[in-house]
């Protein structure tokens, strides 16, 4: 039954837990897998190459599915998807831990990553439904905290896991979402809401099609980087720009004649902070998606750790990140875009001197000493990721709302597959050519995530002077310090 938008969904706060929860496994997959390859690695007999496709097969299927399954959510029913969906990741999971050899893992991870991306969506579309006001603000700060710190714990999760379980430890990275995932969806069935669905029963499969093939061509040969792919397939960056051309133009015409496309023009011409949002979060992703490897390379290649500790070593960054996110979501309405740009300097001032530090400081004392500046890079982190969700999606119309969520989480993770191929690209460029010195080669590549961060201040200051540009050609200067959303992004 449809609940009108002025009578708010009485168990909305214990559904938002149950979908944080959902996301936060999902996300986490992205991550916490990559401690685990070595052991992935020996314990199946595989290739370098093909347990790769553990990590990249699940992080493309995931974006491939995000936009499509968003427009799906918005036109059958976000609560029906998600549960869907769900039920899908849990039984995946299932199936990757329990695969018998590299082939039967890769398929099963290439199918959990399609689940997780048609979840992923409608989380935020369903913040979008059940919340108004200022609600709706604290929700997506608690969805942001959510998506920046299962990203930055995946390290330290897996560490922990792999410490525990022995030898065959690999195997519970995947069954431990089997437990998670069952309670979250049997407290979904309880708690979601049931609402009528929000379009008229048709896709746009032309649209599907075209940006499905357009993601895959700019994102397949970042995934087989490791192999050479970039150089071996590197034609197919322009053929996915032309591609995702030709979608633009072909949404267009669909909304022209009075259609249903994939993604509404309306949402990129229209709605007020979404390109600028959705261009900040790609960028942003870039560097921070991109350090996580090369910290694990630094620390158990370098410096001879275990994974556990490797984990523990960026453990402040993922307590600030955490810590601020919460915060941020409550902040969003009065600072506006000023709290992002605050929050960009201090994760880059954070992760640079990071940089300077596991350079230039004994090794034996460096994972310590860089403690307070991956907190305050941590701390900045909590101030980006959270009230840019909030700012990008709080003026989306509801009926588009887990598109809008999908093209979003698209660009990020398409930005993390940028950074994911580039950083650890460059770190082992530098090994190469510094005759192993992992002291410069950490601090160069991290330093590069760095310069990708400082393009997204970029975006953020242009936008926040916009911003109180506008604000002054519309407010008198005695009544301007009265609105009380100043800053909307």
């Amino acid at each position: 039954m449809h609940r009108p938008d002025d009578h708010p969904e009485p168990n909305r706060w214990r559904a938002l837990w149950v979908t944080l929860v959902a996301g936060f496994m999902t996300l986490l997959d992205v991550t916490i897998v990559a401690v685990a390859l070595p052991s992935m690695q020996r314990g199946l007999h595989a290739s370098a190459a093909s347990v790769q496709w553990v990590v990249s097969g699940y992080a493309l299927a995931f974006a491939l599915t995000l936009v499509t399954a968003g427009r799906i959510g918005d036109t059958f029913g976000r609560r029906r998807v998600f549960l869907v969906a769900l039920a899908a990741f849990v039984l995946f999971s299932a199936a990757a831990g329990a695969a018998p050899g590299i082939e039967l893992l890769v398929v099963a991870r290439l199918a959990q990553g399609v689940a997780a991306g048609s979840l992923a969506p409608q989380n935020s579309a369903l913040i979008q439904q059940m919340f108004r006001g200022a609600e709706r603000g604290r929700a997506f700060g608690l969805f942001g905290a959510t998506v920046g710190v299962s990203s930055a714990v995946g390290p330290i999760v897996g560490g922990v896991i792999l410490a525990l379980a022995g030898p065959e430890g690999w195997r519970w990275i995947f069954y431990v979402n089997v437990p998670v995932g069952v309670l979250a969806l049997l407290l979904g069935f309880r708690l979601l809401p049931r609402t009528a669905p929000g379009g008229r029963g048709r896709l746009d499969p032309m649209g599907v099609a075209l940006l499905g093939a357009g993601i895959l061509a700019l994102m397949l040969p970042l995934v087989l980087a490791e192999s050479g792919g970039v150089g071996r397939v590197w034609w197919l960056f322009p053929v996915g720009a032309l591609v995702l051309f030709v979608f633009v133009r072909w949404e267009r015409r669909v909304a022209r004649r009075d259609g249903q496309p994939l993604l509404e023009p309306g949402l990129f011409t229209e709605t007020r902070g979404y390109v600028t949002g959705a261009g900040l979060a790609a960028l942003y992703f870039v560097g921070f998606s991109g350090v996580w490897l090369v910290f694990a390379l630094f620390f158990q290649n370098g410096l001879g750790f275990s994974p556990l500790m490797s984990g523990l070593a960026v453990t402040p960054f993922a307590v600030g990140s955490a810590l601020a996110a919460a915060v941020a979501g409550r902040l969003v309405d009065r600072l506006g875009r000023l709290l992002t740009v605050w929050g960009l300097v201090a994760v880059m001032l954070g992760l640079g001197t990071t940089a300077l530090v596991l350079w230039l400081a004994p090794a034996e004392r460096a994972a310590w000493i860089a403690a307070p500046a991956l907190l305050v890079g941590g701390l900045g982190s909590g101030c980006v990721i959270s009230p840019n969700i909030t700012m990008t999606l709080r003026d989306v119309p509801v009926r588009m709302a887990g598109a809008a969520g999908g093209a979003l989480q698209t660009g990020q993770r398409l930005g993390g597959t940028v950074g994911t191929a580039a950083l650890p690209g460059l770190f082992y460029l530098t090994l190469n050519a510094t005759h192993d010195d992992y002291h410069e080669a950490v601090a160069l590549s991290v330093g590069s995530g760095v310069a990708a961060m400082l393009c997204a201040l970029t975006v953020a200051v242009l936008d926040w002077r916009r911003d109180r540009s506008d604000r002054a050609g519309r407010c008198p200067p005695e009544t301007s310090h009265s609105h009380t959303h100043a800053g909307q992004g």
